[in-house]
């Protein structure tokens, strides 16, 4: 894994807690969609959206989405290809501080792509977030058992990004089928990271 030292960190804009569509409104029209235009997101988008993966949700360090134990065992990576204002390349969301850790210099969206089975929403997303787990931080104290329970909460994150995009008026999918030890190498994950979803995001 790449060391953290002298890497660019890129701050986000605050997010904000009053959007303009109900979490009914939301819930009634979310759908996975896997077609996306050309038009680029904003850094603002982005930073809702990886707000509402795994933001923090108050003073005292509680997230957006449940952890089991408040362990937190969940790491979210951004690949980004058409973003306003933000290089493209791969990122590590930083949550306690609310910024974008660049962690690769180019997007590697074509192997990203070929990484997802060659699904087209990859490859035509403006960006793909990207949820993993270090299971370990939470089977340490409930063993084999902790296992589903980061699963669980690898969910109610990637509910979060769905419900948070319909807010915003932009689109995406849940992707669970993918080459894992490709997806590994091109995020250069540590040895006990995994990813668990991909999701396309865009208009």
């Amino acid at each position: 894994m790449n060391s953290a030292t002298n890497r660019e960190i890129i701050k986000l804009p605050e997010p904000v807690f009053n959007g303009g569509i109900s979490v009914e409104k939301a819930l009634a029209a979310r759908r996975s969609v896997r077609n996306f235009t050309n038009e680029p997101l904003t850094l603002s988008e982005l930073s809702q959206l990886l707000w509402a993966a795994q933001g923090l949700s108050n003073s005292s360090g509680l997230r957006t989405a449940p952890s089991a134990g408040a362990l937190y065992p969940l790491e979210i990576y951004l690949m980004a290809a058409n973003v306003k204002d933000l290089p493209a390349g791969v990122y590590k969301y930083n949550c306690q501080k609310h910024v974008l850790v660049k962690t690769g210099e180019k997007a590697k969206s074509a192997e990203l792509f070929d990484a997802g089975l060659r699904q087209g929403s990859i490859k035509s997303a403006p960006m793909v977030i990207i949820i993993c787990a270090v299971y370990e931080r939470v089977t340490t104290k409930y063993g084999e058992r902790g296992i589903r329970y980061v699963d669980m909460e690898a969910g109610h994150a990637a509910q979060n990004v769905y419900l948070q995009a319909e807010s915003l008026r932009l689109h995406t999918v849940a992707i669970g089928a993918f080459h894992d030890a490709k997806v590994k190498k091109i995020l250069d994950l540590g040895e006990t990271e995994f990813s668990l979803y991909l999701m396309p995001v865009g208009k």
